[in-house]
Order: structure tokens, then sequence, then C-alpha cells
């Protein structure tokens, strides 16, 4: 049964965050001020099993979602992942790919495959050792995350993409030289606007480089036209080289929102239903799961949450919803 909300979206896209932890301390999403050394995150029996997280898919997939995207925190460092991967993969018509920083896919990306993985995307902010290492704060190096690019690309995980988080005053100076860089390797690089995700990165419009600049930039050298979204409810516009040379992305929640055709849901590790990535408040469905609840029952309880789903949070944004104490973007994956 194909789901719709308040505003007639559809239920198509489902983000799962598989732990609330990282390696990393990205400035724009785990400030190490906030998630310093006493931070305390969930504990494992919090955390939802992969049979689990399984077993909420396959019922998702009954209300019409296609696609599943895992997250973190960082994915991979959730012990045995391809485990989980292999359990999803198992279910036909899903379209199931993972979102990570990069810093263990080396190893992993062998593994992910054979479970049943289809493609990665992978976070990086500058190819600047300097830069990128201000950025993680945790000393990583860019050469690390691209051997792990590499590593998926050789095992067949494409074709790759690439998420740099543009902030005013840190990276700015890196999108032509990633520009330049990922279209040589014929990786799908995708700029993505600074975000007001949760309540703890400092978000202020003034670090904000819009997307029109940043293809303004890149057009200036290397000529760009538009192209048409792949599907309905597509999160990054695209654009390809002018001498087909390959294509990137501009993700603008900020100033350009796309609300409107959202289809996208968010579960926690913990098993929280999230229906916007700018939310206050989720549904807990562990809850249901480990209380007993019929697979019936727990459907009825999603289909409750969507169908009564309105949010529009990027097309709302204003100095009064920025103070709001929203979901933080590490505990639902972006």
């Amino acid at each position: 049964m194909s789901l719709t909300d308040t505003l007639t979206r559809p239920l198509r896209d489902l983000r799962i965050s598989v732990t609330d932890r990282c390696n990393f301390r990205c400035v724009y999403c785990m400030p190490k001020e906030v998630f310093g050394s006493d931070y305390q995150f969930l504990a494992r029996a919090q955390i939802l099993t992969f049979e689990e997280i399984a077993r909420l898919v396959r019922i998702f997939v009954e209300h019409g979602v296609s696609k599943i995207r895992l997250t973190g925190g960082e994915p991979l460092v959730r012990r045995d992942l391809h485990l989980l991967v292999a359990m999803i993969a198992d279910i036909p018509d899903l379209d199931l790919t993972l979102t990570t920083n990069g810093s263990l896919l080396a190893k992993q990306a062998p593994l992910l495959k054979a479970a049943g993985l289809k493609r990665v995307t992978v976070s990086l902010d500058s190819l600047d050792n300097k830069i990128f290492k201000a950025m993680n704060d945790v000393d990583f190096p860019v050469e690390k995350v691209l051997e792990g690019m590499d590593a998926a690309a050789k095992v067949g995980l494409g074709p790759i993409k690439v998420n740099m988080v543009v902030k005013k005053g840190m990276n700015e100076s890196s999108i032509l030289p990633m520009a330049r860089f990922f279209r040589e390797k014929g990786y799908i690089l995708r700029f993505i606007e600074y975000m007001d995700v949760g309540h703890t990165n400092g978000w202020r419009m003034d670090d904000v480089v819009s997307a029109n600049e940043i293809i303004k930039r890149i057009h200036a050298e290397m000529p760009l036209e538009p192209l048409d979204p792949n599907y309905r409810g597509e999160v990054a516009g695209r654009w390809k080289y002018k001498d087909g040379s390959g294509e990137i992305g501009v993700i603008a929640s900020v100033t350009q929102p796309f609300c409107r055709d959202c289809n996208r849901a968010r579960l926690s590790a913990e098993g929280d239903l999230y229906t916007c990535l700018f939310a206050v408040n989720g549904y807990n469905l562990r809850n249901l799961i480990r209380g007993g609840a019929t697979n019936d029952e727990i459907s009825q309880a999603i289909v409750s949450v969507w169908n009564k789903r309105s949010d529009r949070y990027s097309e709302l944004r204003s100095e009064n919803t920025i103070s709001l104490p929203k979901v933080e973007m590490s505990h639902i994956g972006g």
C-alpha cells in the first residue's frame, strides 16, 4: 500500500542510522565541544539489532519504500555491518546504498559488495589536508579517504558519489580543486549548502555559500548546463560539463528548498522514526518491536505517522525556527 502525507508526498526513501557514533568530529556535525570524550552515546542494548532493522525494512517496503540508505554517525564503525547489508539485500526490488566518511571503506568495500551493497557515497570536504583535517578535527588525512573511494570503485560499488559540505570561511577555496579532481576521476561530486541541522553546530546564514555561487564559480572555468532530475524527489540539482566530461550536483536545502517533493523518512539507531531532517521529535518503533507488536501493528503505526506528516522546514526557515532543538544530523544520518 503506497502512502502519502498531508501534502500528497509519497514514502519512497528510508535512511537508516545504524549507529550514533562516529570517528570524526566534523565541525558542522559533531563538534568536539559537544561530542567530547565524556559524551554519552547510546548503549548497545538501546540500538536496533540487525534483525530488527531488517524486519522494519520489510514493513516499509510494503508501503512503497524502494530505496534504503545506511547512514550513521559513521555506519562503518558498526561491527559486522556487511551482515545487515546481506539481510536487506535479500529483499527484492530495493536500491541499497551507504553514506560514509570513507575512513574504513578501503578494508570493508569487498565485504560490502559481496553482501549485496549497490553503491556508496563518500563525504569529503576538501583535498587540502590542512583544511580537511581542520574540518574533521581528528587529524585524518585526505589520502585515506581517496584510498577508500578507489577501493569501492574497484569492487564495483559505483558510480561513486562524493559529498562536499561547503562552509564559508573554511573550505570554499576547495570548490574548484574538488571539481577539477573528481571530473578527472569520473566520480560524481555533489556540493551541499551548510545547513542548520540540530542545534550544536553554531549555524549562521552568513556561513552559507549558495548553490548559485558554487555553480557560478565552476561554470566560469568549466562550462556547465543543467540536467533533468533522475526521478521525482531527487535532492541534488544536476549539472553536466558541456564538454561531456561528467556531472556535478548541488544540494540547496537553504537557498532553494525542495520540501514539496521530499519523500524521505529517517530511522535513528534506537528506532525513532523521523519525517524530516530538521525534525524536533521522532516516533519510537523500537518500543513496538520489543513490546511484542505484530507486523500489522507496526505497519499501522508507520501509516499513522506518515499520513499526518506536514513537514516543510526549509520553506519556513526563519530566525525563529533556527533556534528549535532539532535532532542532530549525527543521530539521523543527514
